[in-house]
């Protein structure tokens, strides 16, 4: 990299990354910008950054009134497209300074099959109407499973696809659907806000990017009720654990409406967590707990049985479902992952020892 520091721009830097096979970039005073390759954190060969460079860099990138959000908020998401690629962007204050972290995003919008998501996924995309739900921890793989959902329905449907995210990381573009992707603070200024103008502007698939606080959720469940396929995110770690996790946005005196809302509505949970995998050219594999309504699951949610729900989608194998047991018993049986990595990540031990040995019995057997 040049070590000139005069005149470089954010998008100098933000071509370094696919030039130098790096997937981060980060900006903190004191240091030279920090490249994260191969997983590891290199500095480049230039003079350090002062505090005052970075702020003078992202105050001509994002303009005066970005710029003031940003002290305002203390931290702000979003995206950028430059000349060779896009990238998801997080500036945050620290001891005052500010600071950068860049992630680059992929061009091309991975397939359930690119993601090793299980193929009964597919399904959600030809609902016509109903709440989909992803959840799980940030940096769980969320947002890719949404692309690939919409990019699959945007492939196969004449439809009218709105997003509302924070910010837009996957662009997609029009094939046999339209697709309108809008972001948070640039082109709309709250959740709720965004999904009520949503449904005036007749799109029939909606991405709500958050789902987190009481407005938003019913805003989104609204939609769902009106004729509307709706995604969402939640940070939950099971599909029983949504429940509780919806219901705690609102008022006890809700919590029945709400019940028998979701059992009309909901069609779908996935919920999922990424484990290091030790197939050769794959760094992580999405391991999966899946959840379709079906009549028992929307009797269970509506008469607040959420303890049955994980029993249900055991059974619910042949419907595609599947729990984080089998998820985790299937990855290993295909060679994504090893069994000592499983049961460290394993929310249930004790299923997965047994199921574990149910695999070795027919292994031995086979053999």
């Amino acid at each position: 990299m040049a070590e000139t520091e005069k005149g470089i721009k954010l998008d100098v830097l933000f071509n370094q990354l696919p030039e130098l096979g790096a997937s981060d970039l980060h900006l903190k005073a004191g240091n030279p910008p920090i490249y994260r390759i191969g997983g590891e954190l290199h500095r480049a060969k230039m003079e350090p950054l002062t505090g005052k460079q970075i702020y003078s860099l992202v105050e001509e990138w994002l303009g005066h009134d970005r710029m003031t959000e940003l002290y305002q908020k203390g931290s702000l998401d979003l995206g950028h497209t430059f000349a060779k690629g896009r990238v998801r962007v997080n500036l945050f204050l620290q001891r005052g300074e500010l600071s950068l972290a860049a992630r680059l995003v992929t061009d091309k919008i991975p397939s359930l099959e690119d993601l090793h998501l299980p193929a009964s996924l597919a399904r959600l995309t030809d609902e016509m109407q109903g709440l989909v739900l992803v959840c799980g921890i940030t940096g769980s793989g969320k947002s890719t499973t949404l692309a690939s959902l919409l990019h699959m329905i945007n492939r196969k449907r004449r439809c009218h696809i709105l997003t509302i995210e924070d910010p837009i990381e996957y662009l997609h573009h029009d094939a046999r659907s339209i697709v309108n992707q809008r972001e948070l603070g640039l082109d709309c200024h709250s959740w709720p806000d965004a999904l009520r103008a949503a449904v005036r502007e007749d799109p029939d698939v909606i991405l709500v990017g958050e789902m987190r606080d009481p407005e938003t959720f019913q805003a989104g469940l609204t939609a769902a009720e009106t004729g509307h396929l709706v995604f969402g995110t939640l940070h939950a770690s099971s599909a029983a654990g949504t429940m509780g996790r919806i219901l705690d946005l609102f008022e006890p005196s809700k919590h029945k409406l709400i019940r028998q809302s979701l059992s009309f509505n909901l069609r779908g949970i996935i919920c999922q967590k990424l484990i290091p995998s030790y197939r050769e050219g794959v760094s992580v594999v999405p391991v999966v707990e899946l959840m379709f309504s079906n009549p028992s699951i929307c009797k269970a949610i509506e008469e607040g049985k959420d303890a049955r729900i994980g029993d249900l989608i055991a059974v619910g194998r042949d419907e595609g479902m599947q729990t984080w047991t089998q998820s985790f018993v299937d990855m290993i049986r295909t060679g994504f992952i090893e069994k000592k990595v499983a049961r460290e990540y394993a929310p249930n031990k004790d299923a997965l020892e047994m199921a574990l040995k149910g695999i070795d019995i027919a292994h031995r057997s086979i053999g």
